[in-house]
This record gives C-alpha cells, structure tokens and sequence, in this order.
C-alpha cells in the first residue's frame, strides 16, 4: 500500500503549489469551525459577552458570507496574478481564499435559499456543503483527485472533456439527491456518483422536491418509506448538530416539552 507525500516548500516550484493547497486546506477548515463556533456563541444565553454580528447605523445586517466574498475574490485574484517563486504572496493569497470559502460556505444554505435560514432546518445544509467543500481540498492535497485532459487528438479531447462533464454532472445529481457521502467518494472513485446519482432520492432532497411529489407520488412515497425515519438519517443529524448547532425549533421544541413535563420548572 503506497504512502501518501506531501511536499512543501516556500521557496517556489512544484512544492510552493502543494503548501497553498495545504494552507487554503487549513485555512478553510479553521475558519469554518470558528465562525461557526461564534455563531452558536451569540446564540448562547450563557455567553452574553461575546460579540454580535455585524451591524450598520442603519440596522442591516451584514452576514459574514459578504466578507468572504471578498476575501475569496482578494485571494483568488492574487493567487491568479503571482506565480510559484513570488512568496509569500501566493502562501497569503491561498490563506485569504481559505478562510473567504470557510466564511462563505458556512452560509451555504443563505445563498441557495436567498433568506436566513441559518438556525432552521434547511440551515443544516451549510454544514453538508463545507464538509463536502473541505473533503475535495483534502482530496486534491493528497492527489487522490486528478483530472488529466488528453490532447493527443481532436477526438481524444472531446472525448475527455464529455467524460468529465458526465462525470460532474453525476456528482451534482448525487448531490441533489442528498447522496452526499457517494458523491463525495465519486470525486475519486467515478462509479459511486454513478451508482448515488440512480438510486432514489431523499424525501427532502432538491432532486425529489423538484422530480418527486405531485409530479411522482409513487417515487414520492417509496422515498419517505425508505428514508422516513432511518437511525443512520437521525445520526447524521446528531452529528450536524454537534457541528453546527441544533436548529432553533428543535431547541424550542424540546424546551416546551421539558415545561410541559415538569411545570414548576416553567
């Protein structure tokens, strides 16, 4: 079984692009643990001194994903305008676009549904979203994801470039079918995309929100039978939670039940 080297170097050449990918690697991880570690802090009755969000004179405001965006856009366009041997420019280009995507992809689930829905239960998918984000920077640091396009031929480069465009489109429907952990494997191992990408969906999935429901009610059925209350779903759930933070209804569900439970308490 073949170890996996990693070389890093800040002194240009191959290595230099290995260690931004290594520092964009951390950098997101980082970012994405600590922003969300403040978010659940602010929430917390317990710690009342710790900061708030953002806010202007005038009352907006101004979700972190707005400076991510730039800083994305400061490293990226940095990244694009050094090469190898210009350190430590590139180095602080790739940690600037690490933590701008750590920033970003928190707010996964703002920019797909165009509202706050941060502490709600669609608010769960911006942590599928950054362990899905930071698992394919892992994979390219390590090389197990490489893509090579073949330009012996005219044909031979259609035919790579048809091949990657399938395979990408079959991760997406992996996705949206909330296959999340095939899809992401399917980065490196092709056939697990395909076989995510024909199963059926998930009940709560874009794919059967868009495909399932009064459009298929059999599929829509087979779904919430299969899938309605698996002990794997309710794990994965406990394990958002304990990276994210439990969404605001449980917490007040919950809450209400305790009161009803013991009244005294209330």
């Amino acid at each position: 079984m073949g170890a996996i080297t990693i070389n890093l170097s800040l002194d240009g050449g191959s290595g230099a692009v290995r260690t931004s990918v290594l520092l964009i690697f951390a950098a997101f991880l980082l970012s994405f643990l600590f922003i969300r570690t403040s978010a659940r802090l602010m929430r917390s009755p317990k710690v009342p001194w710790w900061p708030g969000s953002v806010t202007t004179e005038s009352g907006l405001h101004l979700h972190h994903l707005v400076f991510g965006i730039v800083l994305m856009l400061i490293g990226g366009t940095l990244g694009f305008a050094v090469d190898e041997s210009q350190s430590p420019w590139i180095e602080l280009s790739a940690v600037a676009f690490g933590i701008g995507a750590g920033l970003t992809f928190d707010e996964f689930a703002l920019w797909v549904h165009l509202e706050d829905v941060y502490w709600s239960e669609e608010g769960r998918q911006s942590v599928d979203a950054a362990v899905i984000a930071i698992a394919f920077v892992g994979l390219v640091l390590t090389g197990a994801f490489s893509a090579n396009l073949d330009t012996a031929s005219p044909w031979l480069i259609v035919a790579s470039v048809a091949y990657i465009l399938f395979e990408l489109a079959m991760i997406m429907i992996a996705f949206s079918k909330f296959r999340l952990f095939h899809g992401m494997l399917g980065i490196a191992i092709a056939p697990l995309a395909w076989w995510a990408a024909a199963r059926l969906a998930k009940p709560n999935s874009p794919w059967a929100k868009r495909y399932y429901g009064e459009r298929n009610p059999e599929k829509q059925a087979r779904t919430e039978a299969r899938y309605g209350h698996r002990r794997t779903d309710r794990f994965k759930d406990r394990v958002r939670d304990a990276i994210g933070g439990r969404p605001t209804a449980l917490i007040e569900s919950s809450q209400a039940r305790a009161e009803r439970a013991d009244p005294d308490q209330s």
